[in-house]
């Protein structure tokens, strides 16, 4: 069933059908809101988006564009977010290092600190380039979305999609290849490792606080 079907049957009484929302589109926010605020906080704040969009369901007009609106309130979430720390939009270095990807490591026995590393080198450039690269990079190789996804996500064209993904692996393909690898040798060009989402917040089930 697409999204506005789910929609419709939230609305109409039957609430369980908002988890099969909140399935297909945990992930997605959860990307957004890492590219917008940094990896601290983007799961806490992709679940308050999904919380307010339950609560706000009603005010959809057009039920076929719940993912362009949910992804509206997981923007203002953020936005309020900064707002909550005074406007002091620190760089997501101040933040410190990114955790190691332990989905990735779990699911790579034979992986080792030098590979480990080149994840953590990664994930520190990707967040130093500007929002919009940051944004649709995260989208695209955290949830392996298609342009045409990605496209439906920013609530823009394919081709702006596919324009926006261009510049931005260009520009991290340009700042990994100005970095020198574990011992001075220079990464590989484009992302080294492929993304791995991070773990989708759940909301409560019934009759839990």
């Amino acid at each position: 069933m697409d999204d506005a079907g789910l929609v419709r049957q939230v609305l109409g009484g039957r609430t369980e059908a908002y988890g099969e929302l909140v399935a297909r589109w945990a992930g997605r926010i959860t990307a957004l809101c890492h590219a917008r605020v940094g990896r601290a906080v983007s799961a806490d704040l992709a679940q308050e988006t999904l919380l307010r969009g339950l609560q706000e369901l009603a005010s959809l007009i057009e039920p076929q564009r719940f993912g362009p609106w949910l992804s509206g309130i997981a923007i203002n979430v953020c936005r309020d977010w900064l707002k909550s720390r005074q406007n002091s939009q620190a760089p997501f270095s101040a933040l410190g290092p990114p955790a190691p990807n332990r989905a990735w490591a779990a699911s790579s026995p034979g992986a080792n600190l030098e590979q480990q590393d080149e994840v953590r080198r990664l994930m520190t450039e990707v967040e130093a380039l500007p929002e919009e690269c940051r944004t649709v990079l995260m989208l695209y190789y955290y949830q392996d979305l298609t342009y045409r996804e990605l496209a439906d996500v920013l609530d823009v064209s394919s081709a702006t999609a596919n324009a926006r993904l261009t510049r931005a692996r260009a520009l991290l393909r340009a700042r990994l290849g100005a970095l020198p690898g574990p011992s001075g040798a220079r990464p590989r060009e484009g992302p080294p490792v492929p993304f791995v989402a991070p773990r989708a917040p759940q909301l409560p089930g019934p009759g839990t606080s």
